[in-house]
């Protein structure tokens, strides 16, 4: 009776050993496992991953023989494109419009009609001015007449001569405004605004709107008021408002010409002069713009301080694509020299207050020569004297190696080493997933068994 309870405890003690090596067998597992989690990740995220590791510049010295260039010095600036041309045109003589023939937006030529105006008044204007004429021709003719030759008589004469000059001048005003009774373009362009319309009454310098018409910005002329666009009434309409302007019945804008207007500096100021070359880059388009500086203002304009002169610079021909209004980066170029000997400003360094610059010798060992260098342009740099055309100068060039910004070299990202992902059947015999954190297992960390 007293064999039982002895085996119970024998095979008691031997389950608790047991559990104990399991137990023990487990944690040293996990802890190597650890290990080996942490190696990978520090392979993956430091030895393969491009973008974890600082990529080291490289220096490396190259040869550059030394070769004539063409050098320029410059003043850049910002301009503004306008039209060389822009007339105003108007009525000369009197008159009622009778015709528009443009609009708003079109293009005309040289010599084009505009509009046209009745002649009524023009007509009464030349007879009238012919009959001044005439009758200051006959009493000219009394007075010669009847003169005895007196002072007196003399100067009746002269003061009689004087009215024929002025009644002639009055008849070859009048027949002027007969002959502008049909308004020209007086240049090829865009028509821009157009103040008058049709039934408006017109002359040299105000008018009143009289009746209907459909011309758009009226109200806005000279020698044009009103009309549809005076009153804001429909087109048809009649309009029984009477303003006056002073504005022009027409403006034409020239195509053919352009200029930009720019300013420069006081300090940049001394350096140009009228006929210098220009380069203009214009917003939206591909091709460069040429001009030369036309004329340069004296007279300074000031901003916080800052004077600034105007530059008016004359684009050269007629490019395509032009508009106004339309700003460009100009650059004036006041000096341009051809067949400059310079070699890249890296190459040349200071030693001793002398520039000198870097040879390989014969026996491949660098030789310091001392030059004499000018201007420098841009990465090049004038050499005077101590070098010659083909020679070869060093120039140490650092690059810095370009890395990449997620991923293994093939594209791979978020796995463990070896392009897999992980995998629980992976594990040494006997461990238990579900004793470590992440996708395991459940836990936060290996169970004490």
């Amino acid at each position: 009776m007293t064999a039982a309870p002895s085996c119970a405890q024998d095979v008691r003690e031997n389950m608790g050993q047991l559990l104990r090596r399991t137990s023990t067998r487990t944690r040293v597992i996990a802890g190597a496992l650890a290990l080996v989690l942490v190696a990978g990740a520090v392979y993956w995220f430091v030895l393969r991953h491009p973008s974890s590791a600082a990529a080291a510049p490289e220096a490396t010295t190259q040869s550059v023989a030394a070769s004539l260039s063409t050098v320029q010095q410059s003043v850049t600036t910002t301009a503004t494109l306008t039209p060389s041309v822009q007339e105003e045109v108007s009525f000369a003589g009197s008159g009622t419009v009778t015709a528009v023939d443009v609009q708003a937006g079109d293009r005309v030529e040289e010599g084009q009609a505009l509009a046209t105006i009745d002649t009524l008044q023009a007509d009464a204007a030349v007879l009238s001015a012919r009959a001044d004429l005439a009758e200051a021709q006959a009493t000219l003719a009394d007075s010669q007449d009847a003169s005895d030759g007196s002072a007196a008589d003399l100067a009746r004469i002269s003061a009689d001569q004087a009215q024929v000059e002025v009644a002639q001048s009055a008849v070859t005003a009048a027949e002027v405004a007969l002959a502008g009774a049909t308004l020209t373009a007086p240049a090829a362009g865009l028509v821009t605004e157009v103040n008058v319309s049709v039934g408006q009454a017109v002359t040299g310098s105000t008018s009143s709107a009289s009746g209907s018409g459909s011309g758009g910005n009226a109200g806005t002329g000279s020698g044009a008021t009103g009309g549809t666009g005076a009153s804001g009434a429909a087109p048809g309409a009649t309009s029984s408002a009477t303003t006056t302007s002073s504005g022009a019945a027409f403006v034409i804008v020239g195509t053919d010409a352009w200029e930009a207007m720019a300013t420069v500096g006081d300090a940049d100021l001394p350096h140009l002069a009228v006929g210098n070359q220009v380069e203009l880059t214009v917003d939206g388009l591909e091709n460069m713009v040429f001009g030369t500086v036309a004329t340069i203002g004296l007279l300074p304009s000031t901003t916080s301080g800052t004077a600034t002169y105007p530059v008016t610079i004359s684009v050269t021909g007629s490019p395509e694509g032009l508009h106004d209004g339309v700003s460009a980066d100009a650059e004036i170029i006041y000096e341009r020299r051809t067949d400059v000997l310079t070699v890249p400003t890296a190459a040349v360094r200071t030693v001793d207050g002398e520039s000198v610059v870097t040879q390989a010798g014969e026996d491949g060992e660098e030789v310091t020569t001392v030059v004499t260098v000018g201007e420098t342009t841009g990465s090049l740099v004038e050499i005077t004297s101590g070098l010659e055309e083909g020679d070869e100068v060093l120039v140490q060039v650092v690059q810095r190696t370009e890395t990449g910004t997620g991923g293994d070299e093939s594209g791979q990202t978020g796995q463990m080493p070896g392009g897999g992902s992980f995998d629980p059947s992976q594990l040494p015999e006997g461990f238990d997933p579900s004793q470590m954190g992440g996708p395991g297992g459940q836990g936060g960390g290996p169970r004490n068994g």
